[in-house]
């Protein structure tokens, strides 16, 4: 597997399957990348997004015409062109997926899909960060969770029923390997984390948020994610001159 980073979102490569893109523009970027990591275009057969928010799908429509085959999960086929007026807004080289020629599957196909490119593995419905999101789970241990908040954290956020829900469903699949799409990936068996994802498991089965209150951080945690969400709202509708510098940082 081989994790590529030319922009703000981690994107990942392996089996020809690439995880993810950057915004629009920067497509001259992400062939650097490729070239630098001994990746060569044609080697990329197919591209998934874990959801569909500007900063993991810019490219998608540039890369389809270059053969490249999307991989469109059914519970993202509402959600497709949801950036599309971001890109047009701020006046980014975009070209819009084109979603008539994707491959539409279910979560519940995945797996038998994922065997024909030689992945053991299955893609899960996460919806927590966003409707449309989604994991993928290998049964080597790797796990691609894009935008979904670490397990971590999940003491501060006292009434999402659905991401305990959602790490609940990725801890049944024993994943070691946690690669998130902005930050630095999580091994499950270090001790501090093991310790953090035993925790996580206490507190989605049996009443965390009692607990939590006694927790002398919790409200410190809080406010930090707080913050962290007001930053990716923020970066997510950033003005149209720092999309613009991104461009031209990527054509460089």
């Amino acid at each position: 597997m081989i994790k590529l980073k030319y922009g703000n979102t981690n994107s990942f490569y392996f089996n020809g399957l690439l995880i993810d893109t950057d915004y629009a523009g920067t497509l001259n970027a992400f062939y650097k990348a490729i070239k630098k990591s001994g990746i060569e275009s044609k080697d990329i057969r197919f591209v998934l997004a874990t959801h569909y928010h500007p900063d993991h799908m810019g490219i998608i429509g540039e890369l389809e015409k270059q053969g490249v085959r999307l991989i469109l999960m059914d519970v993202q086929k509402d959600s497709i062109h949801a950036s599309d007026y971001i890109f047009k807004r701020d006046k980014l080289p975009f070209v819009p997926v084109n979603d008539s020629q994707a491959t539409v599957i279910s979560c519940g196909e995945s797996r038998v899909f994922l065997a024909k490119l030689g992945i053991s593995g299955e893609i899960i419905h996460t919806p927590s960060h966003s409707p449309d999101s989604i994991s993928l789970v290998l049964d080597s241990g790797d796990c691609f969770v894009g935008d979904l908040e670490p397990f971590e954290y999940l003491q501060a956020y006292d009434d999402n029923e659905q991401l305990k829900a959602d790490w609940k469903h990725i801890f049944s699949l024993h994943p070691k390997l946690i690669f998130f799409a902005h930050s630095p990936e999580r091994n499950v068996y270090d001790n501090s984390i093991s310790e953090k994802k035993d925790m996580a498991g206490f507190w989605i089965t049996k009443g965390w948020r009692r607990e939590t209150r006694r927790h002398p951080f919790s409200r410190l945690i809080m406010l930090f994610l707080i913050l962290r969400k007001s930053s990716h709202a923020l970066r997510d509708r950033s003005s149209a001159s720092s999309y613009r510098r991104r461009c031209r940082y990527s054509r460089r």
